[in-house]
């Protein structure tokens, strides 16, 4: 499983404790902010895959919470969390981008299906971009040129399991293809 990085943001205690143990068991990175304003500063200092997020708080609500993470990064996924549920509420999230909805007091079942379905898309979303994006090859040593940042055609070259790993942030499997095992059959035998 790829290690995910999630922000859970409630003015309840109860929630964030609850909720967040539920998360960490399940083998997320999880930071918790007891506030928008918290969140909101966090969201600005680091980079979270997804942000779970109550919408009534006082002052920054989570509709502020949505709008901020989707500014700092369109590709984070935001849920949001909400005991006062109607459909005024879920119009405003989802014309906001926010990518579910989820009424407390909800199953643990529940959070986790909503968490794994939007983080299965953020995965769709970084193949795409991935694709869109195809950075030069070398034919030889198979490195890639990541330009990212820089001016076009300056880029350093990395292999294509550090660019996988650090820039698309998906997780290679490794293997052999047919010609490649057959070769390493026939030099292990041949020893």
């Amino acid at each position: 499983m790829a290690h995910y990085k999630i922000l859970l943001v409630d003015d309840d205690k109860f929630i964030l404790q609850s909720v967040g143990n539920i998360l960490e068991n399940s083998g997320y990175d999880v930071t918790r902010a007891d506030s928008g304003e918290k969140a909101i500063a966090l969201i600005e200092k680091q980079e979270f895959d997804l942000v779970l997020t109550d919408l009534i708080m006082d002052a920054v609500d989570g509709i502020k919470v949505l709008k901020k993470s989707k500014e700092v990064n369109k590709d984070t996924m935001v849920i949001i969390l909400t005991g006062f549920g109607d459909l005024d509420s879920a119009i405003d999230a989802l014309r906001f981008k926010a990518d579910d909805y989820l009424l407390k007091p909800c199953e643990p079942t529940e959070i986790s299906f909503k968490i794994s379905s939007c983080l299965e898309k953020l995965e769709l979303k970084r193949r795409i971009t991935v694709y869109e994006n195809i950075y030069p090859i070398c034919c030889v040593c198979k490195s890639i040129r990541n330009d990212e940042g820089k001016e076009p055609g300056t880029g350093d070259w990395i292999s294509v399991e550090e660019y996988f790993w650090k820039i698309a942030k998906m997780a290679p499997s490794s293997t052999y293809c047919p010609k490649c095992a057959k070769k390493l059959m026939e030099d292990i035998q041949s020893r």
